[in-house]
């Protein structure tokens, strides 16, 4: 047993490795800037919490893993270094977390957590996901009888290079998160390469313009979605949204959700489960796989109206599921479409802002928030101008009652969407203003 610390526990990822640490028996600990539902959970797991980050969080532990935003001269790293603690940064650290795994590595800019929670619906072992899974309530799930673990690699610090890829699956290699990578494309491309030439199996998109260079280089399953995916039918099943679609010569497949890219993300995981699996089983697992929270999320629904919420955060995502609401408020009869957007981060709303611009064609109205910062510098967006094309609110917040959002700006309720299919898309706060959890 370790004693180990993380600093920057309430990041998705960076909980995901303390609690899957924590269920193999190790003592843990760990700390954040503030409270939130996700250090809740930890300490409801009896795992001590520093709220905000203190020299005195560091005492006799023998590691410290921190996420990649966490600062040299933050108290815990300098008490740390201090009392000769080895330090290291989540990307760092990986490989000494999963060494002894099996490990199904799944990578892309966008798609990474649907494809991992479907996979691991599929495939048993371990998992640690960026999302919640509805299959099992967390982003964790851990198997001590079973050496596989599924996991979604992450490409914004680099650190997919580091996970021990048994089989690496690529959705995409579409550019994101180019700061870190110096917007240098080459770097970033070779990182995809070293990543794919890290793994013993491959299961990659082929018409991923870049995946598409490897194909005659690279030995792997490759999937021509095009061509490999057939007949993409959109159902609801007990109410719910499915996408059904015939793969390769293995017959028809029903997953939670709507949209070509949710047919792409299974049949990538399909691919990557029948290295080991028999189809047949296959089939009947992926029909556990309830959807991940947060991405195309129903949070509420009436007769008369529909919530969702969707981590969506880039214009591709963004197209992409705007696609599955039209469909779905077609299925469900609804004759309007409410978008409500809070931009993530300053540096990719700009880089991306003519395609933003594009991604909510089809919304009746589109309410834009503040641009949800993550710690960077405000720069000037004229979102009035830019947008102007669609029936627009500029608004400071919204607030969730019943099954009602109402949308607020300089402190006054400005109006009450209570009709037709509402979508929130963000990575920010956002997810909990829809909710309507403080």
């Amino acid at each position: 047993m370790q004693k180990l610390h993380f600093i920057g526990i309430g990041g998705i990822g960076i909980s995901g490795l303390a609690q899957y640490m924590h269920y193999k028996g190790h003592e843990v600990s760990g700390s954040d800037i503030k409270k939130t539902l996700i250090t809740q959970k930890l300490e409801d797991m009896n795992i001590n919490i520093t709220v905000p980050h203190a020299a005195s969080a560091i005492t006799n532990q023998e590691l410290v893993v921190h996420s990649a935003i966490i600062r040299p001269d933050n108290p815990e790293v300098v008490a740390a270094k201090e009392k000769g603690i080895e330090v290291l940064a989540r990307r760092e650290a990986l490989p000494k977390i999963l060494a002894d795994k099996k490990v199904y590595s799944v990578a892309g800019a966008h798609g990474k957590s649907t494809t991992t929670a479907i996979l691991a619906a599929i495939m048993d072992g371990s998992a640690i996901i960026g999302a919640e899974s509805k299959s099992f309530g967390s982003n964790v799930r851990y198997d001590a009888e079973n050496d596989v673990m599924i996991f979604e690699a992450d490409e914004s610090d680099g650190s997919f290079i580091n996970s021990n890829p048994h089989c690496a699956i690529v959705i995409n290699a579409e550019p994101e998160h180019m700061e870190y990578y110096d917007y240098n494309y080459e770097r970033f491309y070779e990182s995809y390469k070293t990543f794919i030439s890290l793994a013993k199996e491959r299961v990659l998109n082929a018409e991923d313009p870049f995946l598409a260079t490897l194909t005659d280089s690279v030995d792997a399953t490759w999937l021509y979605p095009s061509k490999d995916i057939k007949n993409i039918k959109y159902v609801l099943i007990e109410n719910e949204p499915h996408t059904r679609f015939e793969l390769k010569d293995l017959g028809s497949f029903d997953v939670w959700g709507f949209g070509k890219h949710i047919a792409l993300d299974a049949a990538l995981a399909i691919l990557a489960a029948q290295k080991t699996m028999d189809i047949e089983e296959i089939r009947k697992k992926l029909l556990t796989f309830k959807g991940i929270k947060k991405r195309f999320d129903i949070v509420g629904a009436e007769e008369n109206s529909v919530i969702i919420d969707d981590y969506g955060h880039h214009p591709t995502e963004i197209k992409a599921t705007f696609e599955s609401v039209k469909e779905y408020a077609q299925l469900k009869g609804f004759d309007k479409i409410t978008a409500i957007w809070q931009p993530h981060k300053y540096s990719r709303t700009i880089d991306n802002l003519e395609e933003f611009i594009k991604c909510f064609q089809g919304a009746d109205e589109l309410i834009i928030l503040p641009v949800w910062a993550a710690s960077e510098a405000p720069r000037e967006i004229d979102f009035a101008q830019k947008f102007k094309g669609y029936n627009l609110t500029l608004a400071d917040t919204i607030k969730r009652s019943n099954n009602h959002i109402t949308v607020v700006k300089d402190n006054k309720d400005l109006k009450t969407l209570d009709n037709g299919l509402i979508i929130g898309f963000g990575a920010g706060d956002i997810t909990y203003q829809i909710r309507g959890v403080s």
